[in-house]
């Protein structure tokens, strides 16, 4: 990748609906090689996908809750069947394993604690856990989906 490319990522990852033609004037290029460009990052697995951002309180998931898993089964079997369960639970919207303290770490949206509760109650009938908490956002500081593109 090049400054045009980073360029590009960069005005795309803050708003993928722009045009073409406006995304080559920003970056100095004219419309056919920028689009040449954006079709080579979206080959080549740079750019993953284009999304829409939706805002959680209009659609009345405004309580985010990180969940703090402790397992102690460590085999692939039992990782497997975690995975398939937190892909069927909407309100998870990320799901990382951890190094440290806790095994994994997930992050919930749900309309409020009433629905948080529902939701835990539904986890830990599903899955086999050694150790379970959760801390609930109270501010949102920063929040972003772009990433940073100058360590290419």
């Amino acid at each position: 990748m090049d400054a045009f490319d980073k360029k590009i990522l960069r005005i795309l990852q803050q708003d993928s609906t722009l045009s073409v033609s406006h995304i080559a004037e920003q970056v100095g290029l004219s419309t056919s090689p920028c689009w040449r460009r954006i079709q080579a990052m979206e080959k080549s697995g740079i750019i993953k996908g284009r999304v829409a951002l939706a805002d959680p309180d209009k659609l009345n998931v405004g309580l985010t809750v990180f969940v703090m898993v402790k397992t102690n089964q460590h085999n692939p079997k039992w990782l497997a069947k975690f995975a398939d369960i937190a892909m069927d639970f909407e309100e998870i919207v990320e799901f990382y394993r951890m190094s440290g303290e806790v095994d994994y770490l997930l992050k919930v949206v749900v309309p409020d604690m009433k629905a948080f509760d529902t939701f835990y109650k539904k986890l830990i009938t599903e899955a086999d856990f050694s150790d379970i908490s959760s801390s609930f956002s109270m501010e949102e500081i920063k929040y972003t989906t772009a990433l940073p593109v100058d360590y290419i």
